[in-house]
């Protein structure tokens, strides 16, 4: 029989993380934990308000399930039960934690799966002034991948402030639904020609059926647009590739089996986190093998990390240890 933990959990961020809805000092996370006799499974999940969750509805979700995990709820069930999102991440990646736990084997192993390797993971710069971003683009130019955090007013002087202090970076760059079709259509080609390699969620994932229109001198990738394989049908023509986060596509399951079709259709992939700590990661990253563009920085980003952490060399991020996960 399985039981049920569930808590809520903040952790605070190295300084303060700032995107065009909003700023934050601390990350709300909430953690499952799936007993069976001597062993555990862990899962992580982040509720965000831009999909009308808190650490509230998605722990009430979560423990609305305690009778059926004692009775007979698995993951592939758990699929059907609760909708993509935070609560049903949280459970899946519990569950696989679990499943490798009692097998004695790496989560990898039972999913038939290669063994991941290290990769290179983008590291973030929050929105500021140029001048601010310009700092940051400094301190961390040695690192090989850039994203920034755009908001609309002043954005080619920011993307030109960081080119300028990490000349040598690449960057890609995500408005989080913090642009107009004029704003796109004004910036685009003059990103393109500062070298930027992607454009995340330029417009409204309402509005984003004018990207179907307008020219795309950069991919544009879909992040508040694409979920799950539900989504996929609607972005043709209007995105390039999609960023997959487990809390959205609702856990490791569906997350492998989005990427696996966004492929098959012809869309690039991105992976991608919330602001979490490594626990989050863990299974991200097995989803991240292969993907064109991995950002999976959410510990670097915390004043601190769970214990044992995934280690990072600077933006090289290595696969989990089986006491963490998986």
């Amino acid at each position: 029989m399985i039981t049920l933990s569930v808590s809520h959990e903040t952790w605070p961020v190295r300084g303060a993380f700032t995107i065009s809805r909003g700023s934050r000092t601390e990350a709300d996370i909430v953690v499952v934990e799936l007993i069976d006799g001597e062993h555990r499974g862990r899962g992580e999940c982040v509720p965000y308000a831009r999909y009308g969750e808190t650490p509230e509805s998605v722990m009430a979700q979560i423990k609305g399930l305690e009778e059926a995990l004692a009775a007979d709820l698995d993951s592939d069930k758990l699929q059907d039960v609760l909708g993509p999102g935070a609560a049903r991440n949280a459970l899946d990646c519990a569950f696989w934690d679990l499943d490798a736990k009692c097998a004695g084997k790496r989560m990898w192993n039972l999913a038939m799966l290669p063994a991941p390797k290290p990769l290179t993971s983008a590291y973030t710069l929050s929105l500021d002034t140029p001048e601010k971003m310009q700092a940051a683009a400094r301190e961390n130019a040695s690192r090989p991948l850039l994203k920034l955090k755009l908001a609309g007013p002043d954005d080619l002087q920011r993307v030109e402030a960081v080119r300028s202090g990490a000349p040598e970076a690449a960057i890609i760059v995500d408005a989080n639904e913090g642009w107009t079709s004029e704003i796109y259509t004004d910036l685009a080609p003059k990103l393109a020609a500062l070298g930027v390699r992607m454009i995340e969620q330029p417009l409204p994932a309402k509005d984003d059926a004018a990207l179907g229109e307008i020219a795309r001198p950069v991919p544009v990738c879909a992040d508040e647009s694409c979920h799950d394989r539900a989504s996929l049908a609607a972005l043709k023509g209007r995105y390039d590739m999609i960023n997959i986060k487990l809390d959205k596509t609702g856990g490791l399951t569906e997350a492998l089996a989005l990427k696996s079709e966004a492929e098959r259709l012809g869309f690039g992939v991105m992976v991608g986190c919330m602001l979490s700590t490594s626990l989050a990661m863990a299974p991200a990253l097995l989803v991240a093998q292969g993907a064109q563009i991995v950002d999976l920085d959410g510990p670097l980003l915390l004043a601190k990390d769970r214990e044992p952490p995934m280690r990072f060399e600077g933006s090289l991020i290595h696969p989990a240890d089986a006491a963490l996960w998986g």
